[in-house]
């Protein structure tokens, strides 16, 4: 009962000077919706990250070949051509707990329907690919184990390169031109959307590995990458490990050597891509995070002139009865009451603002329960700790010269 009459006679005192309570909880308003705002761009675009990493598939390990370089330029892993067939066929067959695995080649060019042509990218991949990239075949089918041995001139065709082909027309059983090379679209595929590189995944056509190998590149005898899958996500650190082991023996490297090509994980990949996101989301936190500092400045500044306007007041309530502890809860309650009110306008002003955000400027935001919760915490804490002082003054206050204070 006597916390609540505290806790009235604060919110009264508050209610006086109705201006300056706004403007003292500004600074605190502004700080959370800022924290807010910024962590949700942060959550958002880290969110996103993950979505393009979830479209690689599940559990899914990529092997890529060395790195090559020309005129003294690095060309990456991929470039180099150290992997071969054989060396797919060797993982499939020797490394336990692997459940499905794809050779990968690419290749391109301008690809003609009748008087239509659309420049796109040819993937040449193994039956398991779709099956290893949880990608969905929306009509038709994938082709099979003889089409890649035969090095079958079959296709399917990406959602992106259909409509710029066919528009509403059935591609399947039609025939299409790469190269000058004709293959009979077999299967269409279903979207797959942006990758986590900000390419259009369905700008494709999917044909065997050998097709693309033999019939339309002629020259190539190496992959470009391997793609894996494996029975669970905690067997994957082993499956690379063995994969690498594997390979340094095919490969005759020696123990002092590096190795000639790249073993990924999806975990891996995840990690890479996500941790530009969380720099960004923290130092978004971090710069928000430094408005609400000085929003809780301003309360102190604020209480403590407030202690010397109402000095008079504190040693009328002394002299009738009141302690010590009575003063500092008081205006800590008042602190408190600001930077918690402040807080509670600063989500909502945040959640608004990452709403806008995202419905004006197509922003992926996120707005996160454990953001508001923290943001909302650390609000009444800045009070807490900004208050304290300035209620520690007034109930050190001595009475009598209180009541001679003009």
């Amino acid at each position: 009962m006597r916390l609540f009459a505290t806790f009235r006679i604060a919110v009264l005192a508050l209610r006086r000077n109705k201006l300056r309570t706004i403007l003292t909880m500004l600074g605190i308003i502004i700080g959370v919706g800022a924290v807010i705002a910024m962590v949700s761009i942060g959550s958002g675009a880290k969110a996103q990250v993950e979505a393009r990493i979830a479209s690689l598939g599940q559990n899914v390990v990529q092997v890529e070949s060395g790195s090559s370089r020309r005129g003294g330029v690095s060309m990456g892993f991929g470039s180099a051509g150290t992997l071969t067939v054989d060396d797919a066929e060797a993982i499939e067959r020797e490394v336990a707990g692997v459940t499905g695995v794809s050779p990968e080649v690419y290749s391109g060019g301008q690809i003609t329907y009748g008087n239509l042509n659309w420049s796109t990218s040819a993937r040449g991949v193994a039956p398991d690919y779709l099956s290893i990239r949880d990608w969905k075949i929306e009509d038709g089918q994938m082709f099979t184990e003889q089409d890649v041995k035969s090095g079958a001139k079959v296709a399917l065709i990406g959602q992106s390169t259909l409509k710029q082909l066919f528009n509403d027309e059935d591609p399947i059983g039609k025939i299409v031109r790469i190269r000058s090379v004709p293959v009979k679209i077999i299967g269409t595929l279903g979207p797959k959307g942006t990758s986590m590189y900000g390419g259009d995944q369905d700008d494709v056509l999917i044909l065997p590995y050998t097709t693309v190998m033999k019939r339309l590149e002629g020259r190539y005898t190496t992959l470009r990458r391997v793609v894996l899958q494996t029975a669970s996500a905690d067997i994957m650190p082993q499956v690379q490990e063995q994969i690498s082991a594997l390979l340094r023996q095919r490969h005759r490297i020696q123990n002092t050597n590096d190795d000639d090509f790249s073993v990924r994980t999806q975990m891996d990949i995840a990690e890479a891509a996500t941790e530009t996101s969380k720099t960004m989301t923290l130092l978004l936190a971090s710069i928000a995070g430094v408005s609400l500092m000085v929003g809780g400045i301003g309360i102190m500044n604020i209480m403590l002139v407030s202690v010397t306007e109402r000095t008079r007041e504190i040693g009328i309530r002394m002299a009738v009865g009141a302690h010590a502890k009575d003063i500092l809860t008081q205006f800590l309650i008042e602190a408190i009451t600001l930077s918690s009110f402040g807080g509670l306008i600063g989500i909502a002003t945040g959640i608004g603002t990452a709403k806008l955000l995202a419905s004006k400027m197509n922003w992926p935001t996120l707005v996160s329960t454990d953001a508001i919760v923290i943001a909302f915490v650390f609000s009444a804490a800045v009070g807490i700790f900004f208050g304290y002082y300035p209620a520690r003054k007034a109930s050190q206050l001595d009475p009598i010269d209180a009541l001679r204070y003009e």
